[in-house]
Formats: C-alpha cells, structure tokens, sequence
C-alpha cells in the first residue's frame, strides 16, 4: 500500500538524490517537542482499548472531517456536556470511518493513517466498508498483546523525546510517576498558561483558585500572581520541562506599567473586564512571558491566529478542541515588534514562532527570523502540517531565514500513534526540498547531506535545549 519513492520527486535523478539523503535521516530518534499525548498512556502503560479508541475518538483531523459530511461527534464516540446517547459501539463507529475513508483521500489524514496500518499493524489492505471487520478484528487482537503496550511502542518508533502539553496548575502526577519508575523513556511537559491568562473565559477565576492552590501563593493581585506564574515554571522546570508555549489570537505584544496590569487583573477577579482589556492583558503577558524566559531559560512558543470553537454549537455541547478551530490572519511585524526590541537581542532568550497565515511567512516571519537573534521559525503546523504546506514552508522561508533560523519538525498531535507517520513524512518532503536544490544547483550535496540530519534532529535539539 505504500510506496518508498512516497513525498518524492517523480523526476527520477531529484528522487535519486532524495531517497539518498532520507536513508541517511530515517533511522535517527523522534524528537517531539512540542505535542498533546496524555502522558497518563505511558504511566498506565495498558493495553488501547480497540482500534476506535486509538485512531478516531482522540484525533480531531479524523471527526472533523466526518462531522464536515453529516456525521453527528455522538455517533463517532465523541462525548457531549450534557446527557445526549453517544455511540458505544467501537466496532459501529469504526465501521462509519471505514465506509468514509474515502474522503480522507489527498489529505495528510489518509497519509498518516495508511502508514499507521502498515507500519505498525502490518495491514497492507486498503482500509474500506468491505475490509473493515476484518481489519478492527486484526488491530483489537494485536492491541492484546505486549508488543502493543505503549511504552513499548514509544520505544519501537524510537522516539528520543516526548514534550506534552500541561495547564500552569497541573500537578504533573503522571510525570512524576514515569520519573520515578523504572523505565527510562524520556517524556517532559510544557508550560502552557492560557487558562490563566485568559481573563474573559467564563472559568477564568476558578482557574485562578487552582493557580494559587498549586503554588502555596495567595493570588489577590497582579503581583501575586506574577509570583504563582514564576513559582509554577520552576516546578516545571524541575520536572524537566525546556519550553513553554501559548495560543492566543493576535501575537500582539505591549508592556502595561503594573498600576494598569493590576488594574484590569482586580477587574477581572469582579468579573468586569472588556475584550480590549482581555488584549492589553494578554499583550503584557507575552511581555512578561518573555522575561521570565530571560530569567529561567525556557524557551517560549508563540500559537496565534487560531480563532478557537469558532462552532458556537458544538463548542457549548462538546467543549474545547472539537475541529472547529479556524485560521484567521495574523499581522507579526508591527505585533511582535515592542517585544523583538525589548528582548529579540538578548541571547539568554529564545522565541519560536508559528503561524497558519502562509501569506506571512515570506513577508513577515521569515524577514524577522533572518534578523533576530532570539526568534526562530517554527515549522508548519496544523492545517499546514501537510505535504504542499511543508512544501510550501521551505520555499517561502528559506531564501530569506535560511534553514538554520528554524527548528526542525514537531507533530503537536494528540493521536499518538501519528507520531512516527508524521515524522516520516516531513523528513521525506525535507530530503525532497534538499534534492531539488542540490539538482539545481543551489546547494551541494555535501551540504544537502549536513542539512538532512540537522532538518531532522539537529536544530530541534538546539532550538529546545535538548
């Protein structure tokens, strides 16, 4: 079912040279720096439930596509807030993506998932209605045996390091646990402190009670609760984590003098604060975010211009992360700037930033990142996170930021077994970039060999400490 000449080049002497550098990259380790496993799976260490519950209920690329053909998230398993009957049957609900993968057809979806059957499980049938039995009943019975638990596939896809996703408030007790026992897979968190810096969520106070629960500081002011902040990225630190990371709207950046921040974080306690308010705040916050970066070291990860449950219907019935997430544009060069000047030269500091607005890549990011020491491009990510989308990656940014003024690949999924598909695609369509130059004479094919290994793992490791 899958081809190895897959992601290249059909002009056979680029594919030559493509498939010679991906022989060079496609035994080194995962590194994953930045994604949304649970890291529950890997203290628990038990057996997958059934082929549902590993390829569909965690993975909104697969119930947002089927939810875009008519498809209810209650009959795909996908549990609502309130007491709708939602779909038991693993086996129904496979049967429903069975007959539908036929819409996944060009998208990185079907890609990830045709090398998941074959890599993984062995299955070089095509997944359909009439193979469907067959296939779940193969997958259910492999997820019994031991070879299948997974801590043992962390270390069969060879993956070198796991970064999760954590709350400021977490307790970080399955990082703890995997720490202390006796297996040795490295799996970190990451500090990500929306919840608490979101002050127009509806949850946002309680959020605060957990933030200053969590650090033993009583939280009654901004100055409090810059202090929590601090006190949590220690903890987190002390837990292993190299970065941080934060999704918000606009990357827009401003420092408030602290009589104005205190002002609208009192405000915020009454629960009389505005979205320009929520905008200061969040603006100062990267500010803050930023020194304390300076300060402690971790590295800072910006996600913006996501416009998050832009389906009121299914965001009030299923809550956060549902597919219905959607792309806007975001403006860095003006946005970004008081932040850059402030700290952008400072060489204890380190920015990545990410973007879904493609039009910015060769006009705004990739012109910054070629100039500021601090600031690095992420790679493409989410609804870019493709084939044409990493294409299109290099050849906006490379003229201009070069390679070296990126950070390699993460997969930032939730789906844990794309981990190993999603890398070996991108470091095809990077060999594959790296060929057509050196076939067109821009770079040589020493070079070309140099920047396969560090597309692949050598700039992650420095971007993120490693």
């Amino acid at each position: 079912m899958l081809s190895e000449n897959r992601y290249f080049d059909s002009n056979p002497s680029v594919r030559k040279i493509g498939l010679e550098l991906y022989e060079n990259v496609v035994d080194l380790p995962i590194i994953s720096p930045h994604g949304h496993v649970d890291p529950k799976l890997f203290e628990e260490n038990k057996p997958f439930a059934n082929p549902t519950e590993l390829f569909i209920i965690p993975d909104h690329y697969v119930f947002r596509m089927l939810y875009s053909q008519g498809f209810s998230l209650e009959s795909l398993g996908i549990n609502a807030k309130d007491d709708s009957i939602v779909e038991e049957d693993s086996y129904k609900i496979w049967q429903i993506f069975a007959d539908n993968f036929y819409l996944f057809s060009g998208t990185p979806t079907g890609v990830w998932v045709s090398h998941e059957l074959e890599t993984v499980f062995g299955i070089t049938e095509k997944l359909t209605s009439k193979s469907a039995r067959e296939i779940y009943n193969l997958i259910s019975k492999k997820l019994q045996s031991p070879k299948f638990l997974p801590r043992t596939l962390f270390e069969q896809f060879n993956i070198g390091f796991l970064a999760t996703t954590d709350g400021a408030s977490d307790s970080l007790e399955y990082h703890k646990l995997i720490k202390e026992s006796d297996w040795n897979g490295r799996i970190v968190p990451s500090f990500r402190p929306d919840a608490v810096v979101n002050i127009l969520a509806a949850n946002w106070k309680s959020e605060i009670e957990k933030l200053s629960s969590a650090s033993g500081i009583d939280i009654i002011d901004y100055q409090t609760f810059i202090k929590a902040i601090e006190n949590r990225r220690q903890f987190f630190i002390e837990m292993g984590a190299t970065a941080t990371d934060q999704g918000v709207l606009s990357p827009y950046t401003h420092e408030l003098s602290e009589i104005e921040a205190n002002s609208i974080f009192k405000r915020a306690l009454f629960g009389i604060v505005t979205e320009e308010d929520q905008n200061a705040f969040v603006g100062n916050m990267l500010m803050e975010m930023a020194r304390m970066s300076c300060e402690d070291g971790l590295v800072m990860q910006i996600h913006p211009g996501v416009l998050r449950n832009h389906n009121d219907i299914i965001f009030k019935k299923f809550g956060l992360d549902k597919g219905c997430d959607i792309p806007i544009q975001t403006e860095y060069t003006k946005n970004l700037r008081e932040l850059l000047n402030k700290y952008g030269n400072n060489s204890n500091f380190k920015l990545i930033v990410f973007t879904h607005d493609e039009t910015s890549y060769a006009r705004e990011l990739a012109p910054l990142a070629g100039h500021y020491p601090a600031m690095k491009l992420g790679p493409a990510w989410w609804f870019n996170d493709s084939i044409q989308g990493m294409k299109r990656f290099r050849e906006m940014t490379t003229e201009t930021a070069g390679f070296y003024n990126t950070v390699g690949f993460n997969d930032e999924t939730r789906a844990f077994l794309s981990i190993p598909a999603r890398h070996d695609l991108a470091r095809r369509v990077d060999c594959n970039f790296l060929a057509l130059q050196v076939s067109e004479h821009i770079i040589d094919l020493e070079d070309a060999h140099k920047l396969s290994y560090e597309l692949t793992n050598g700039l992650v490791k420095k971007a993120y400490n490693i």
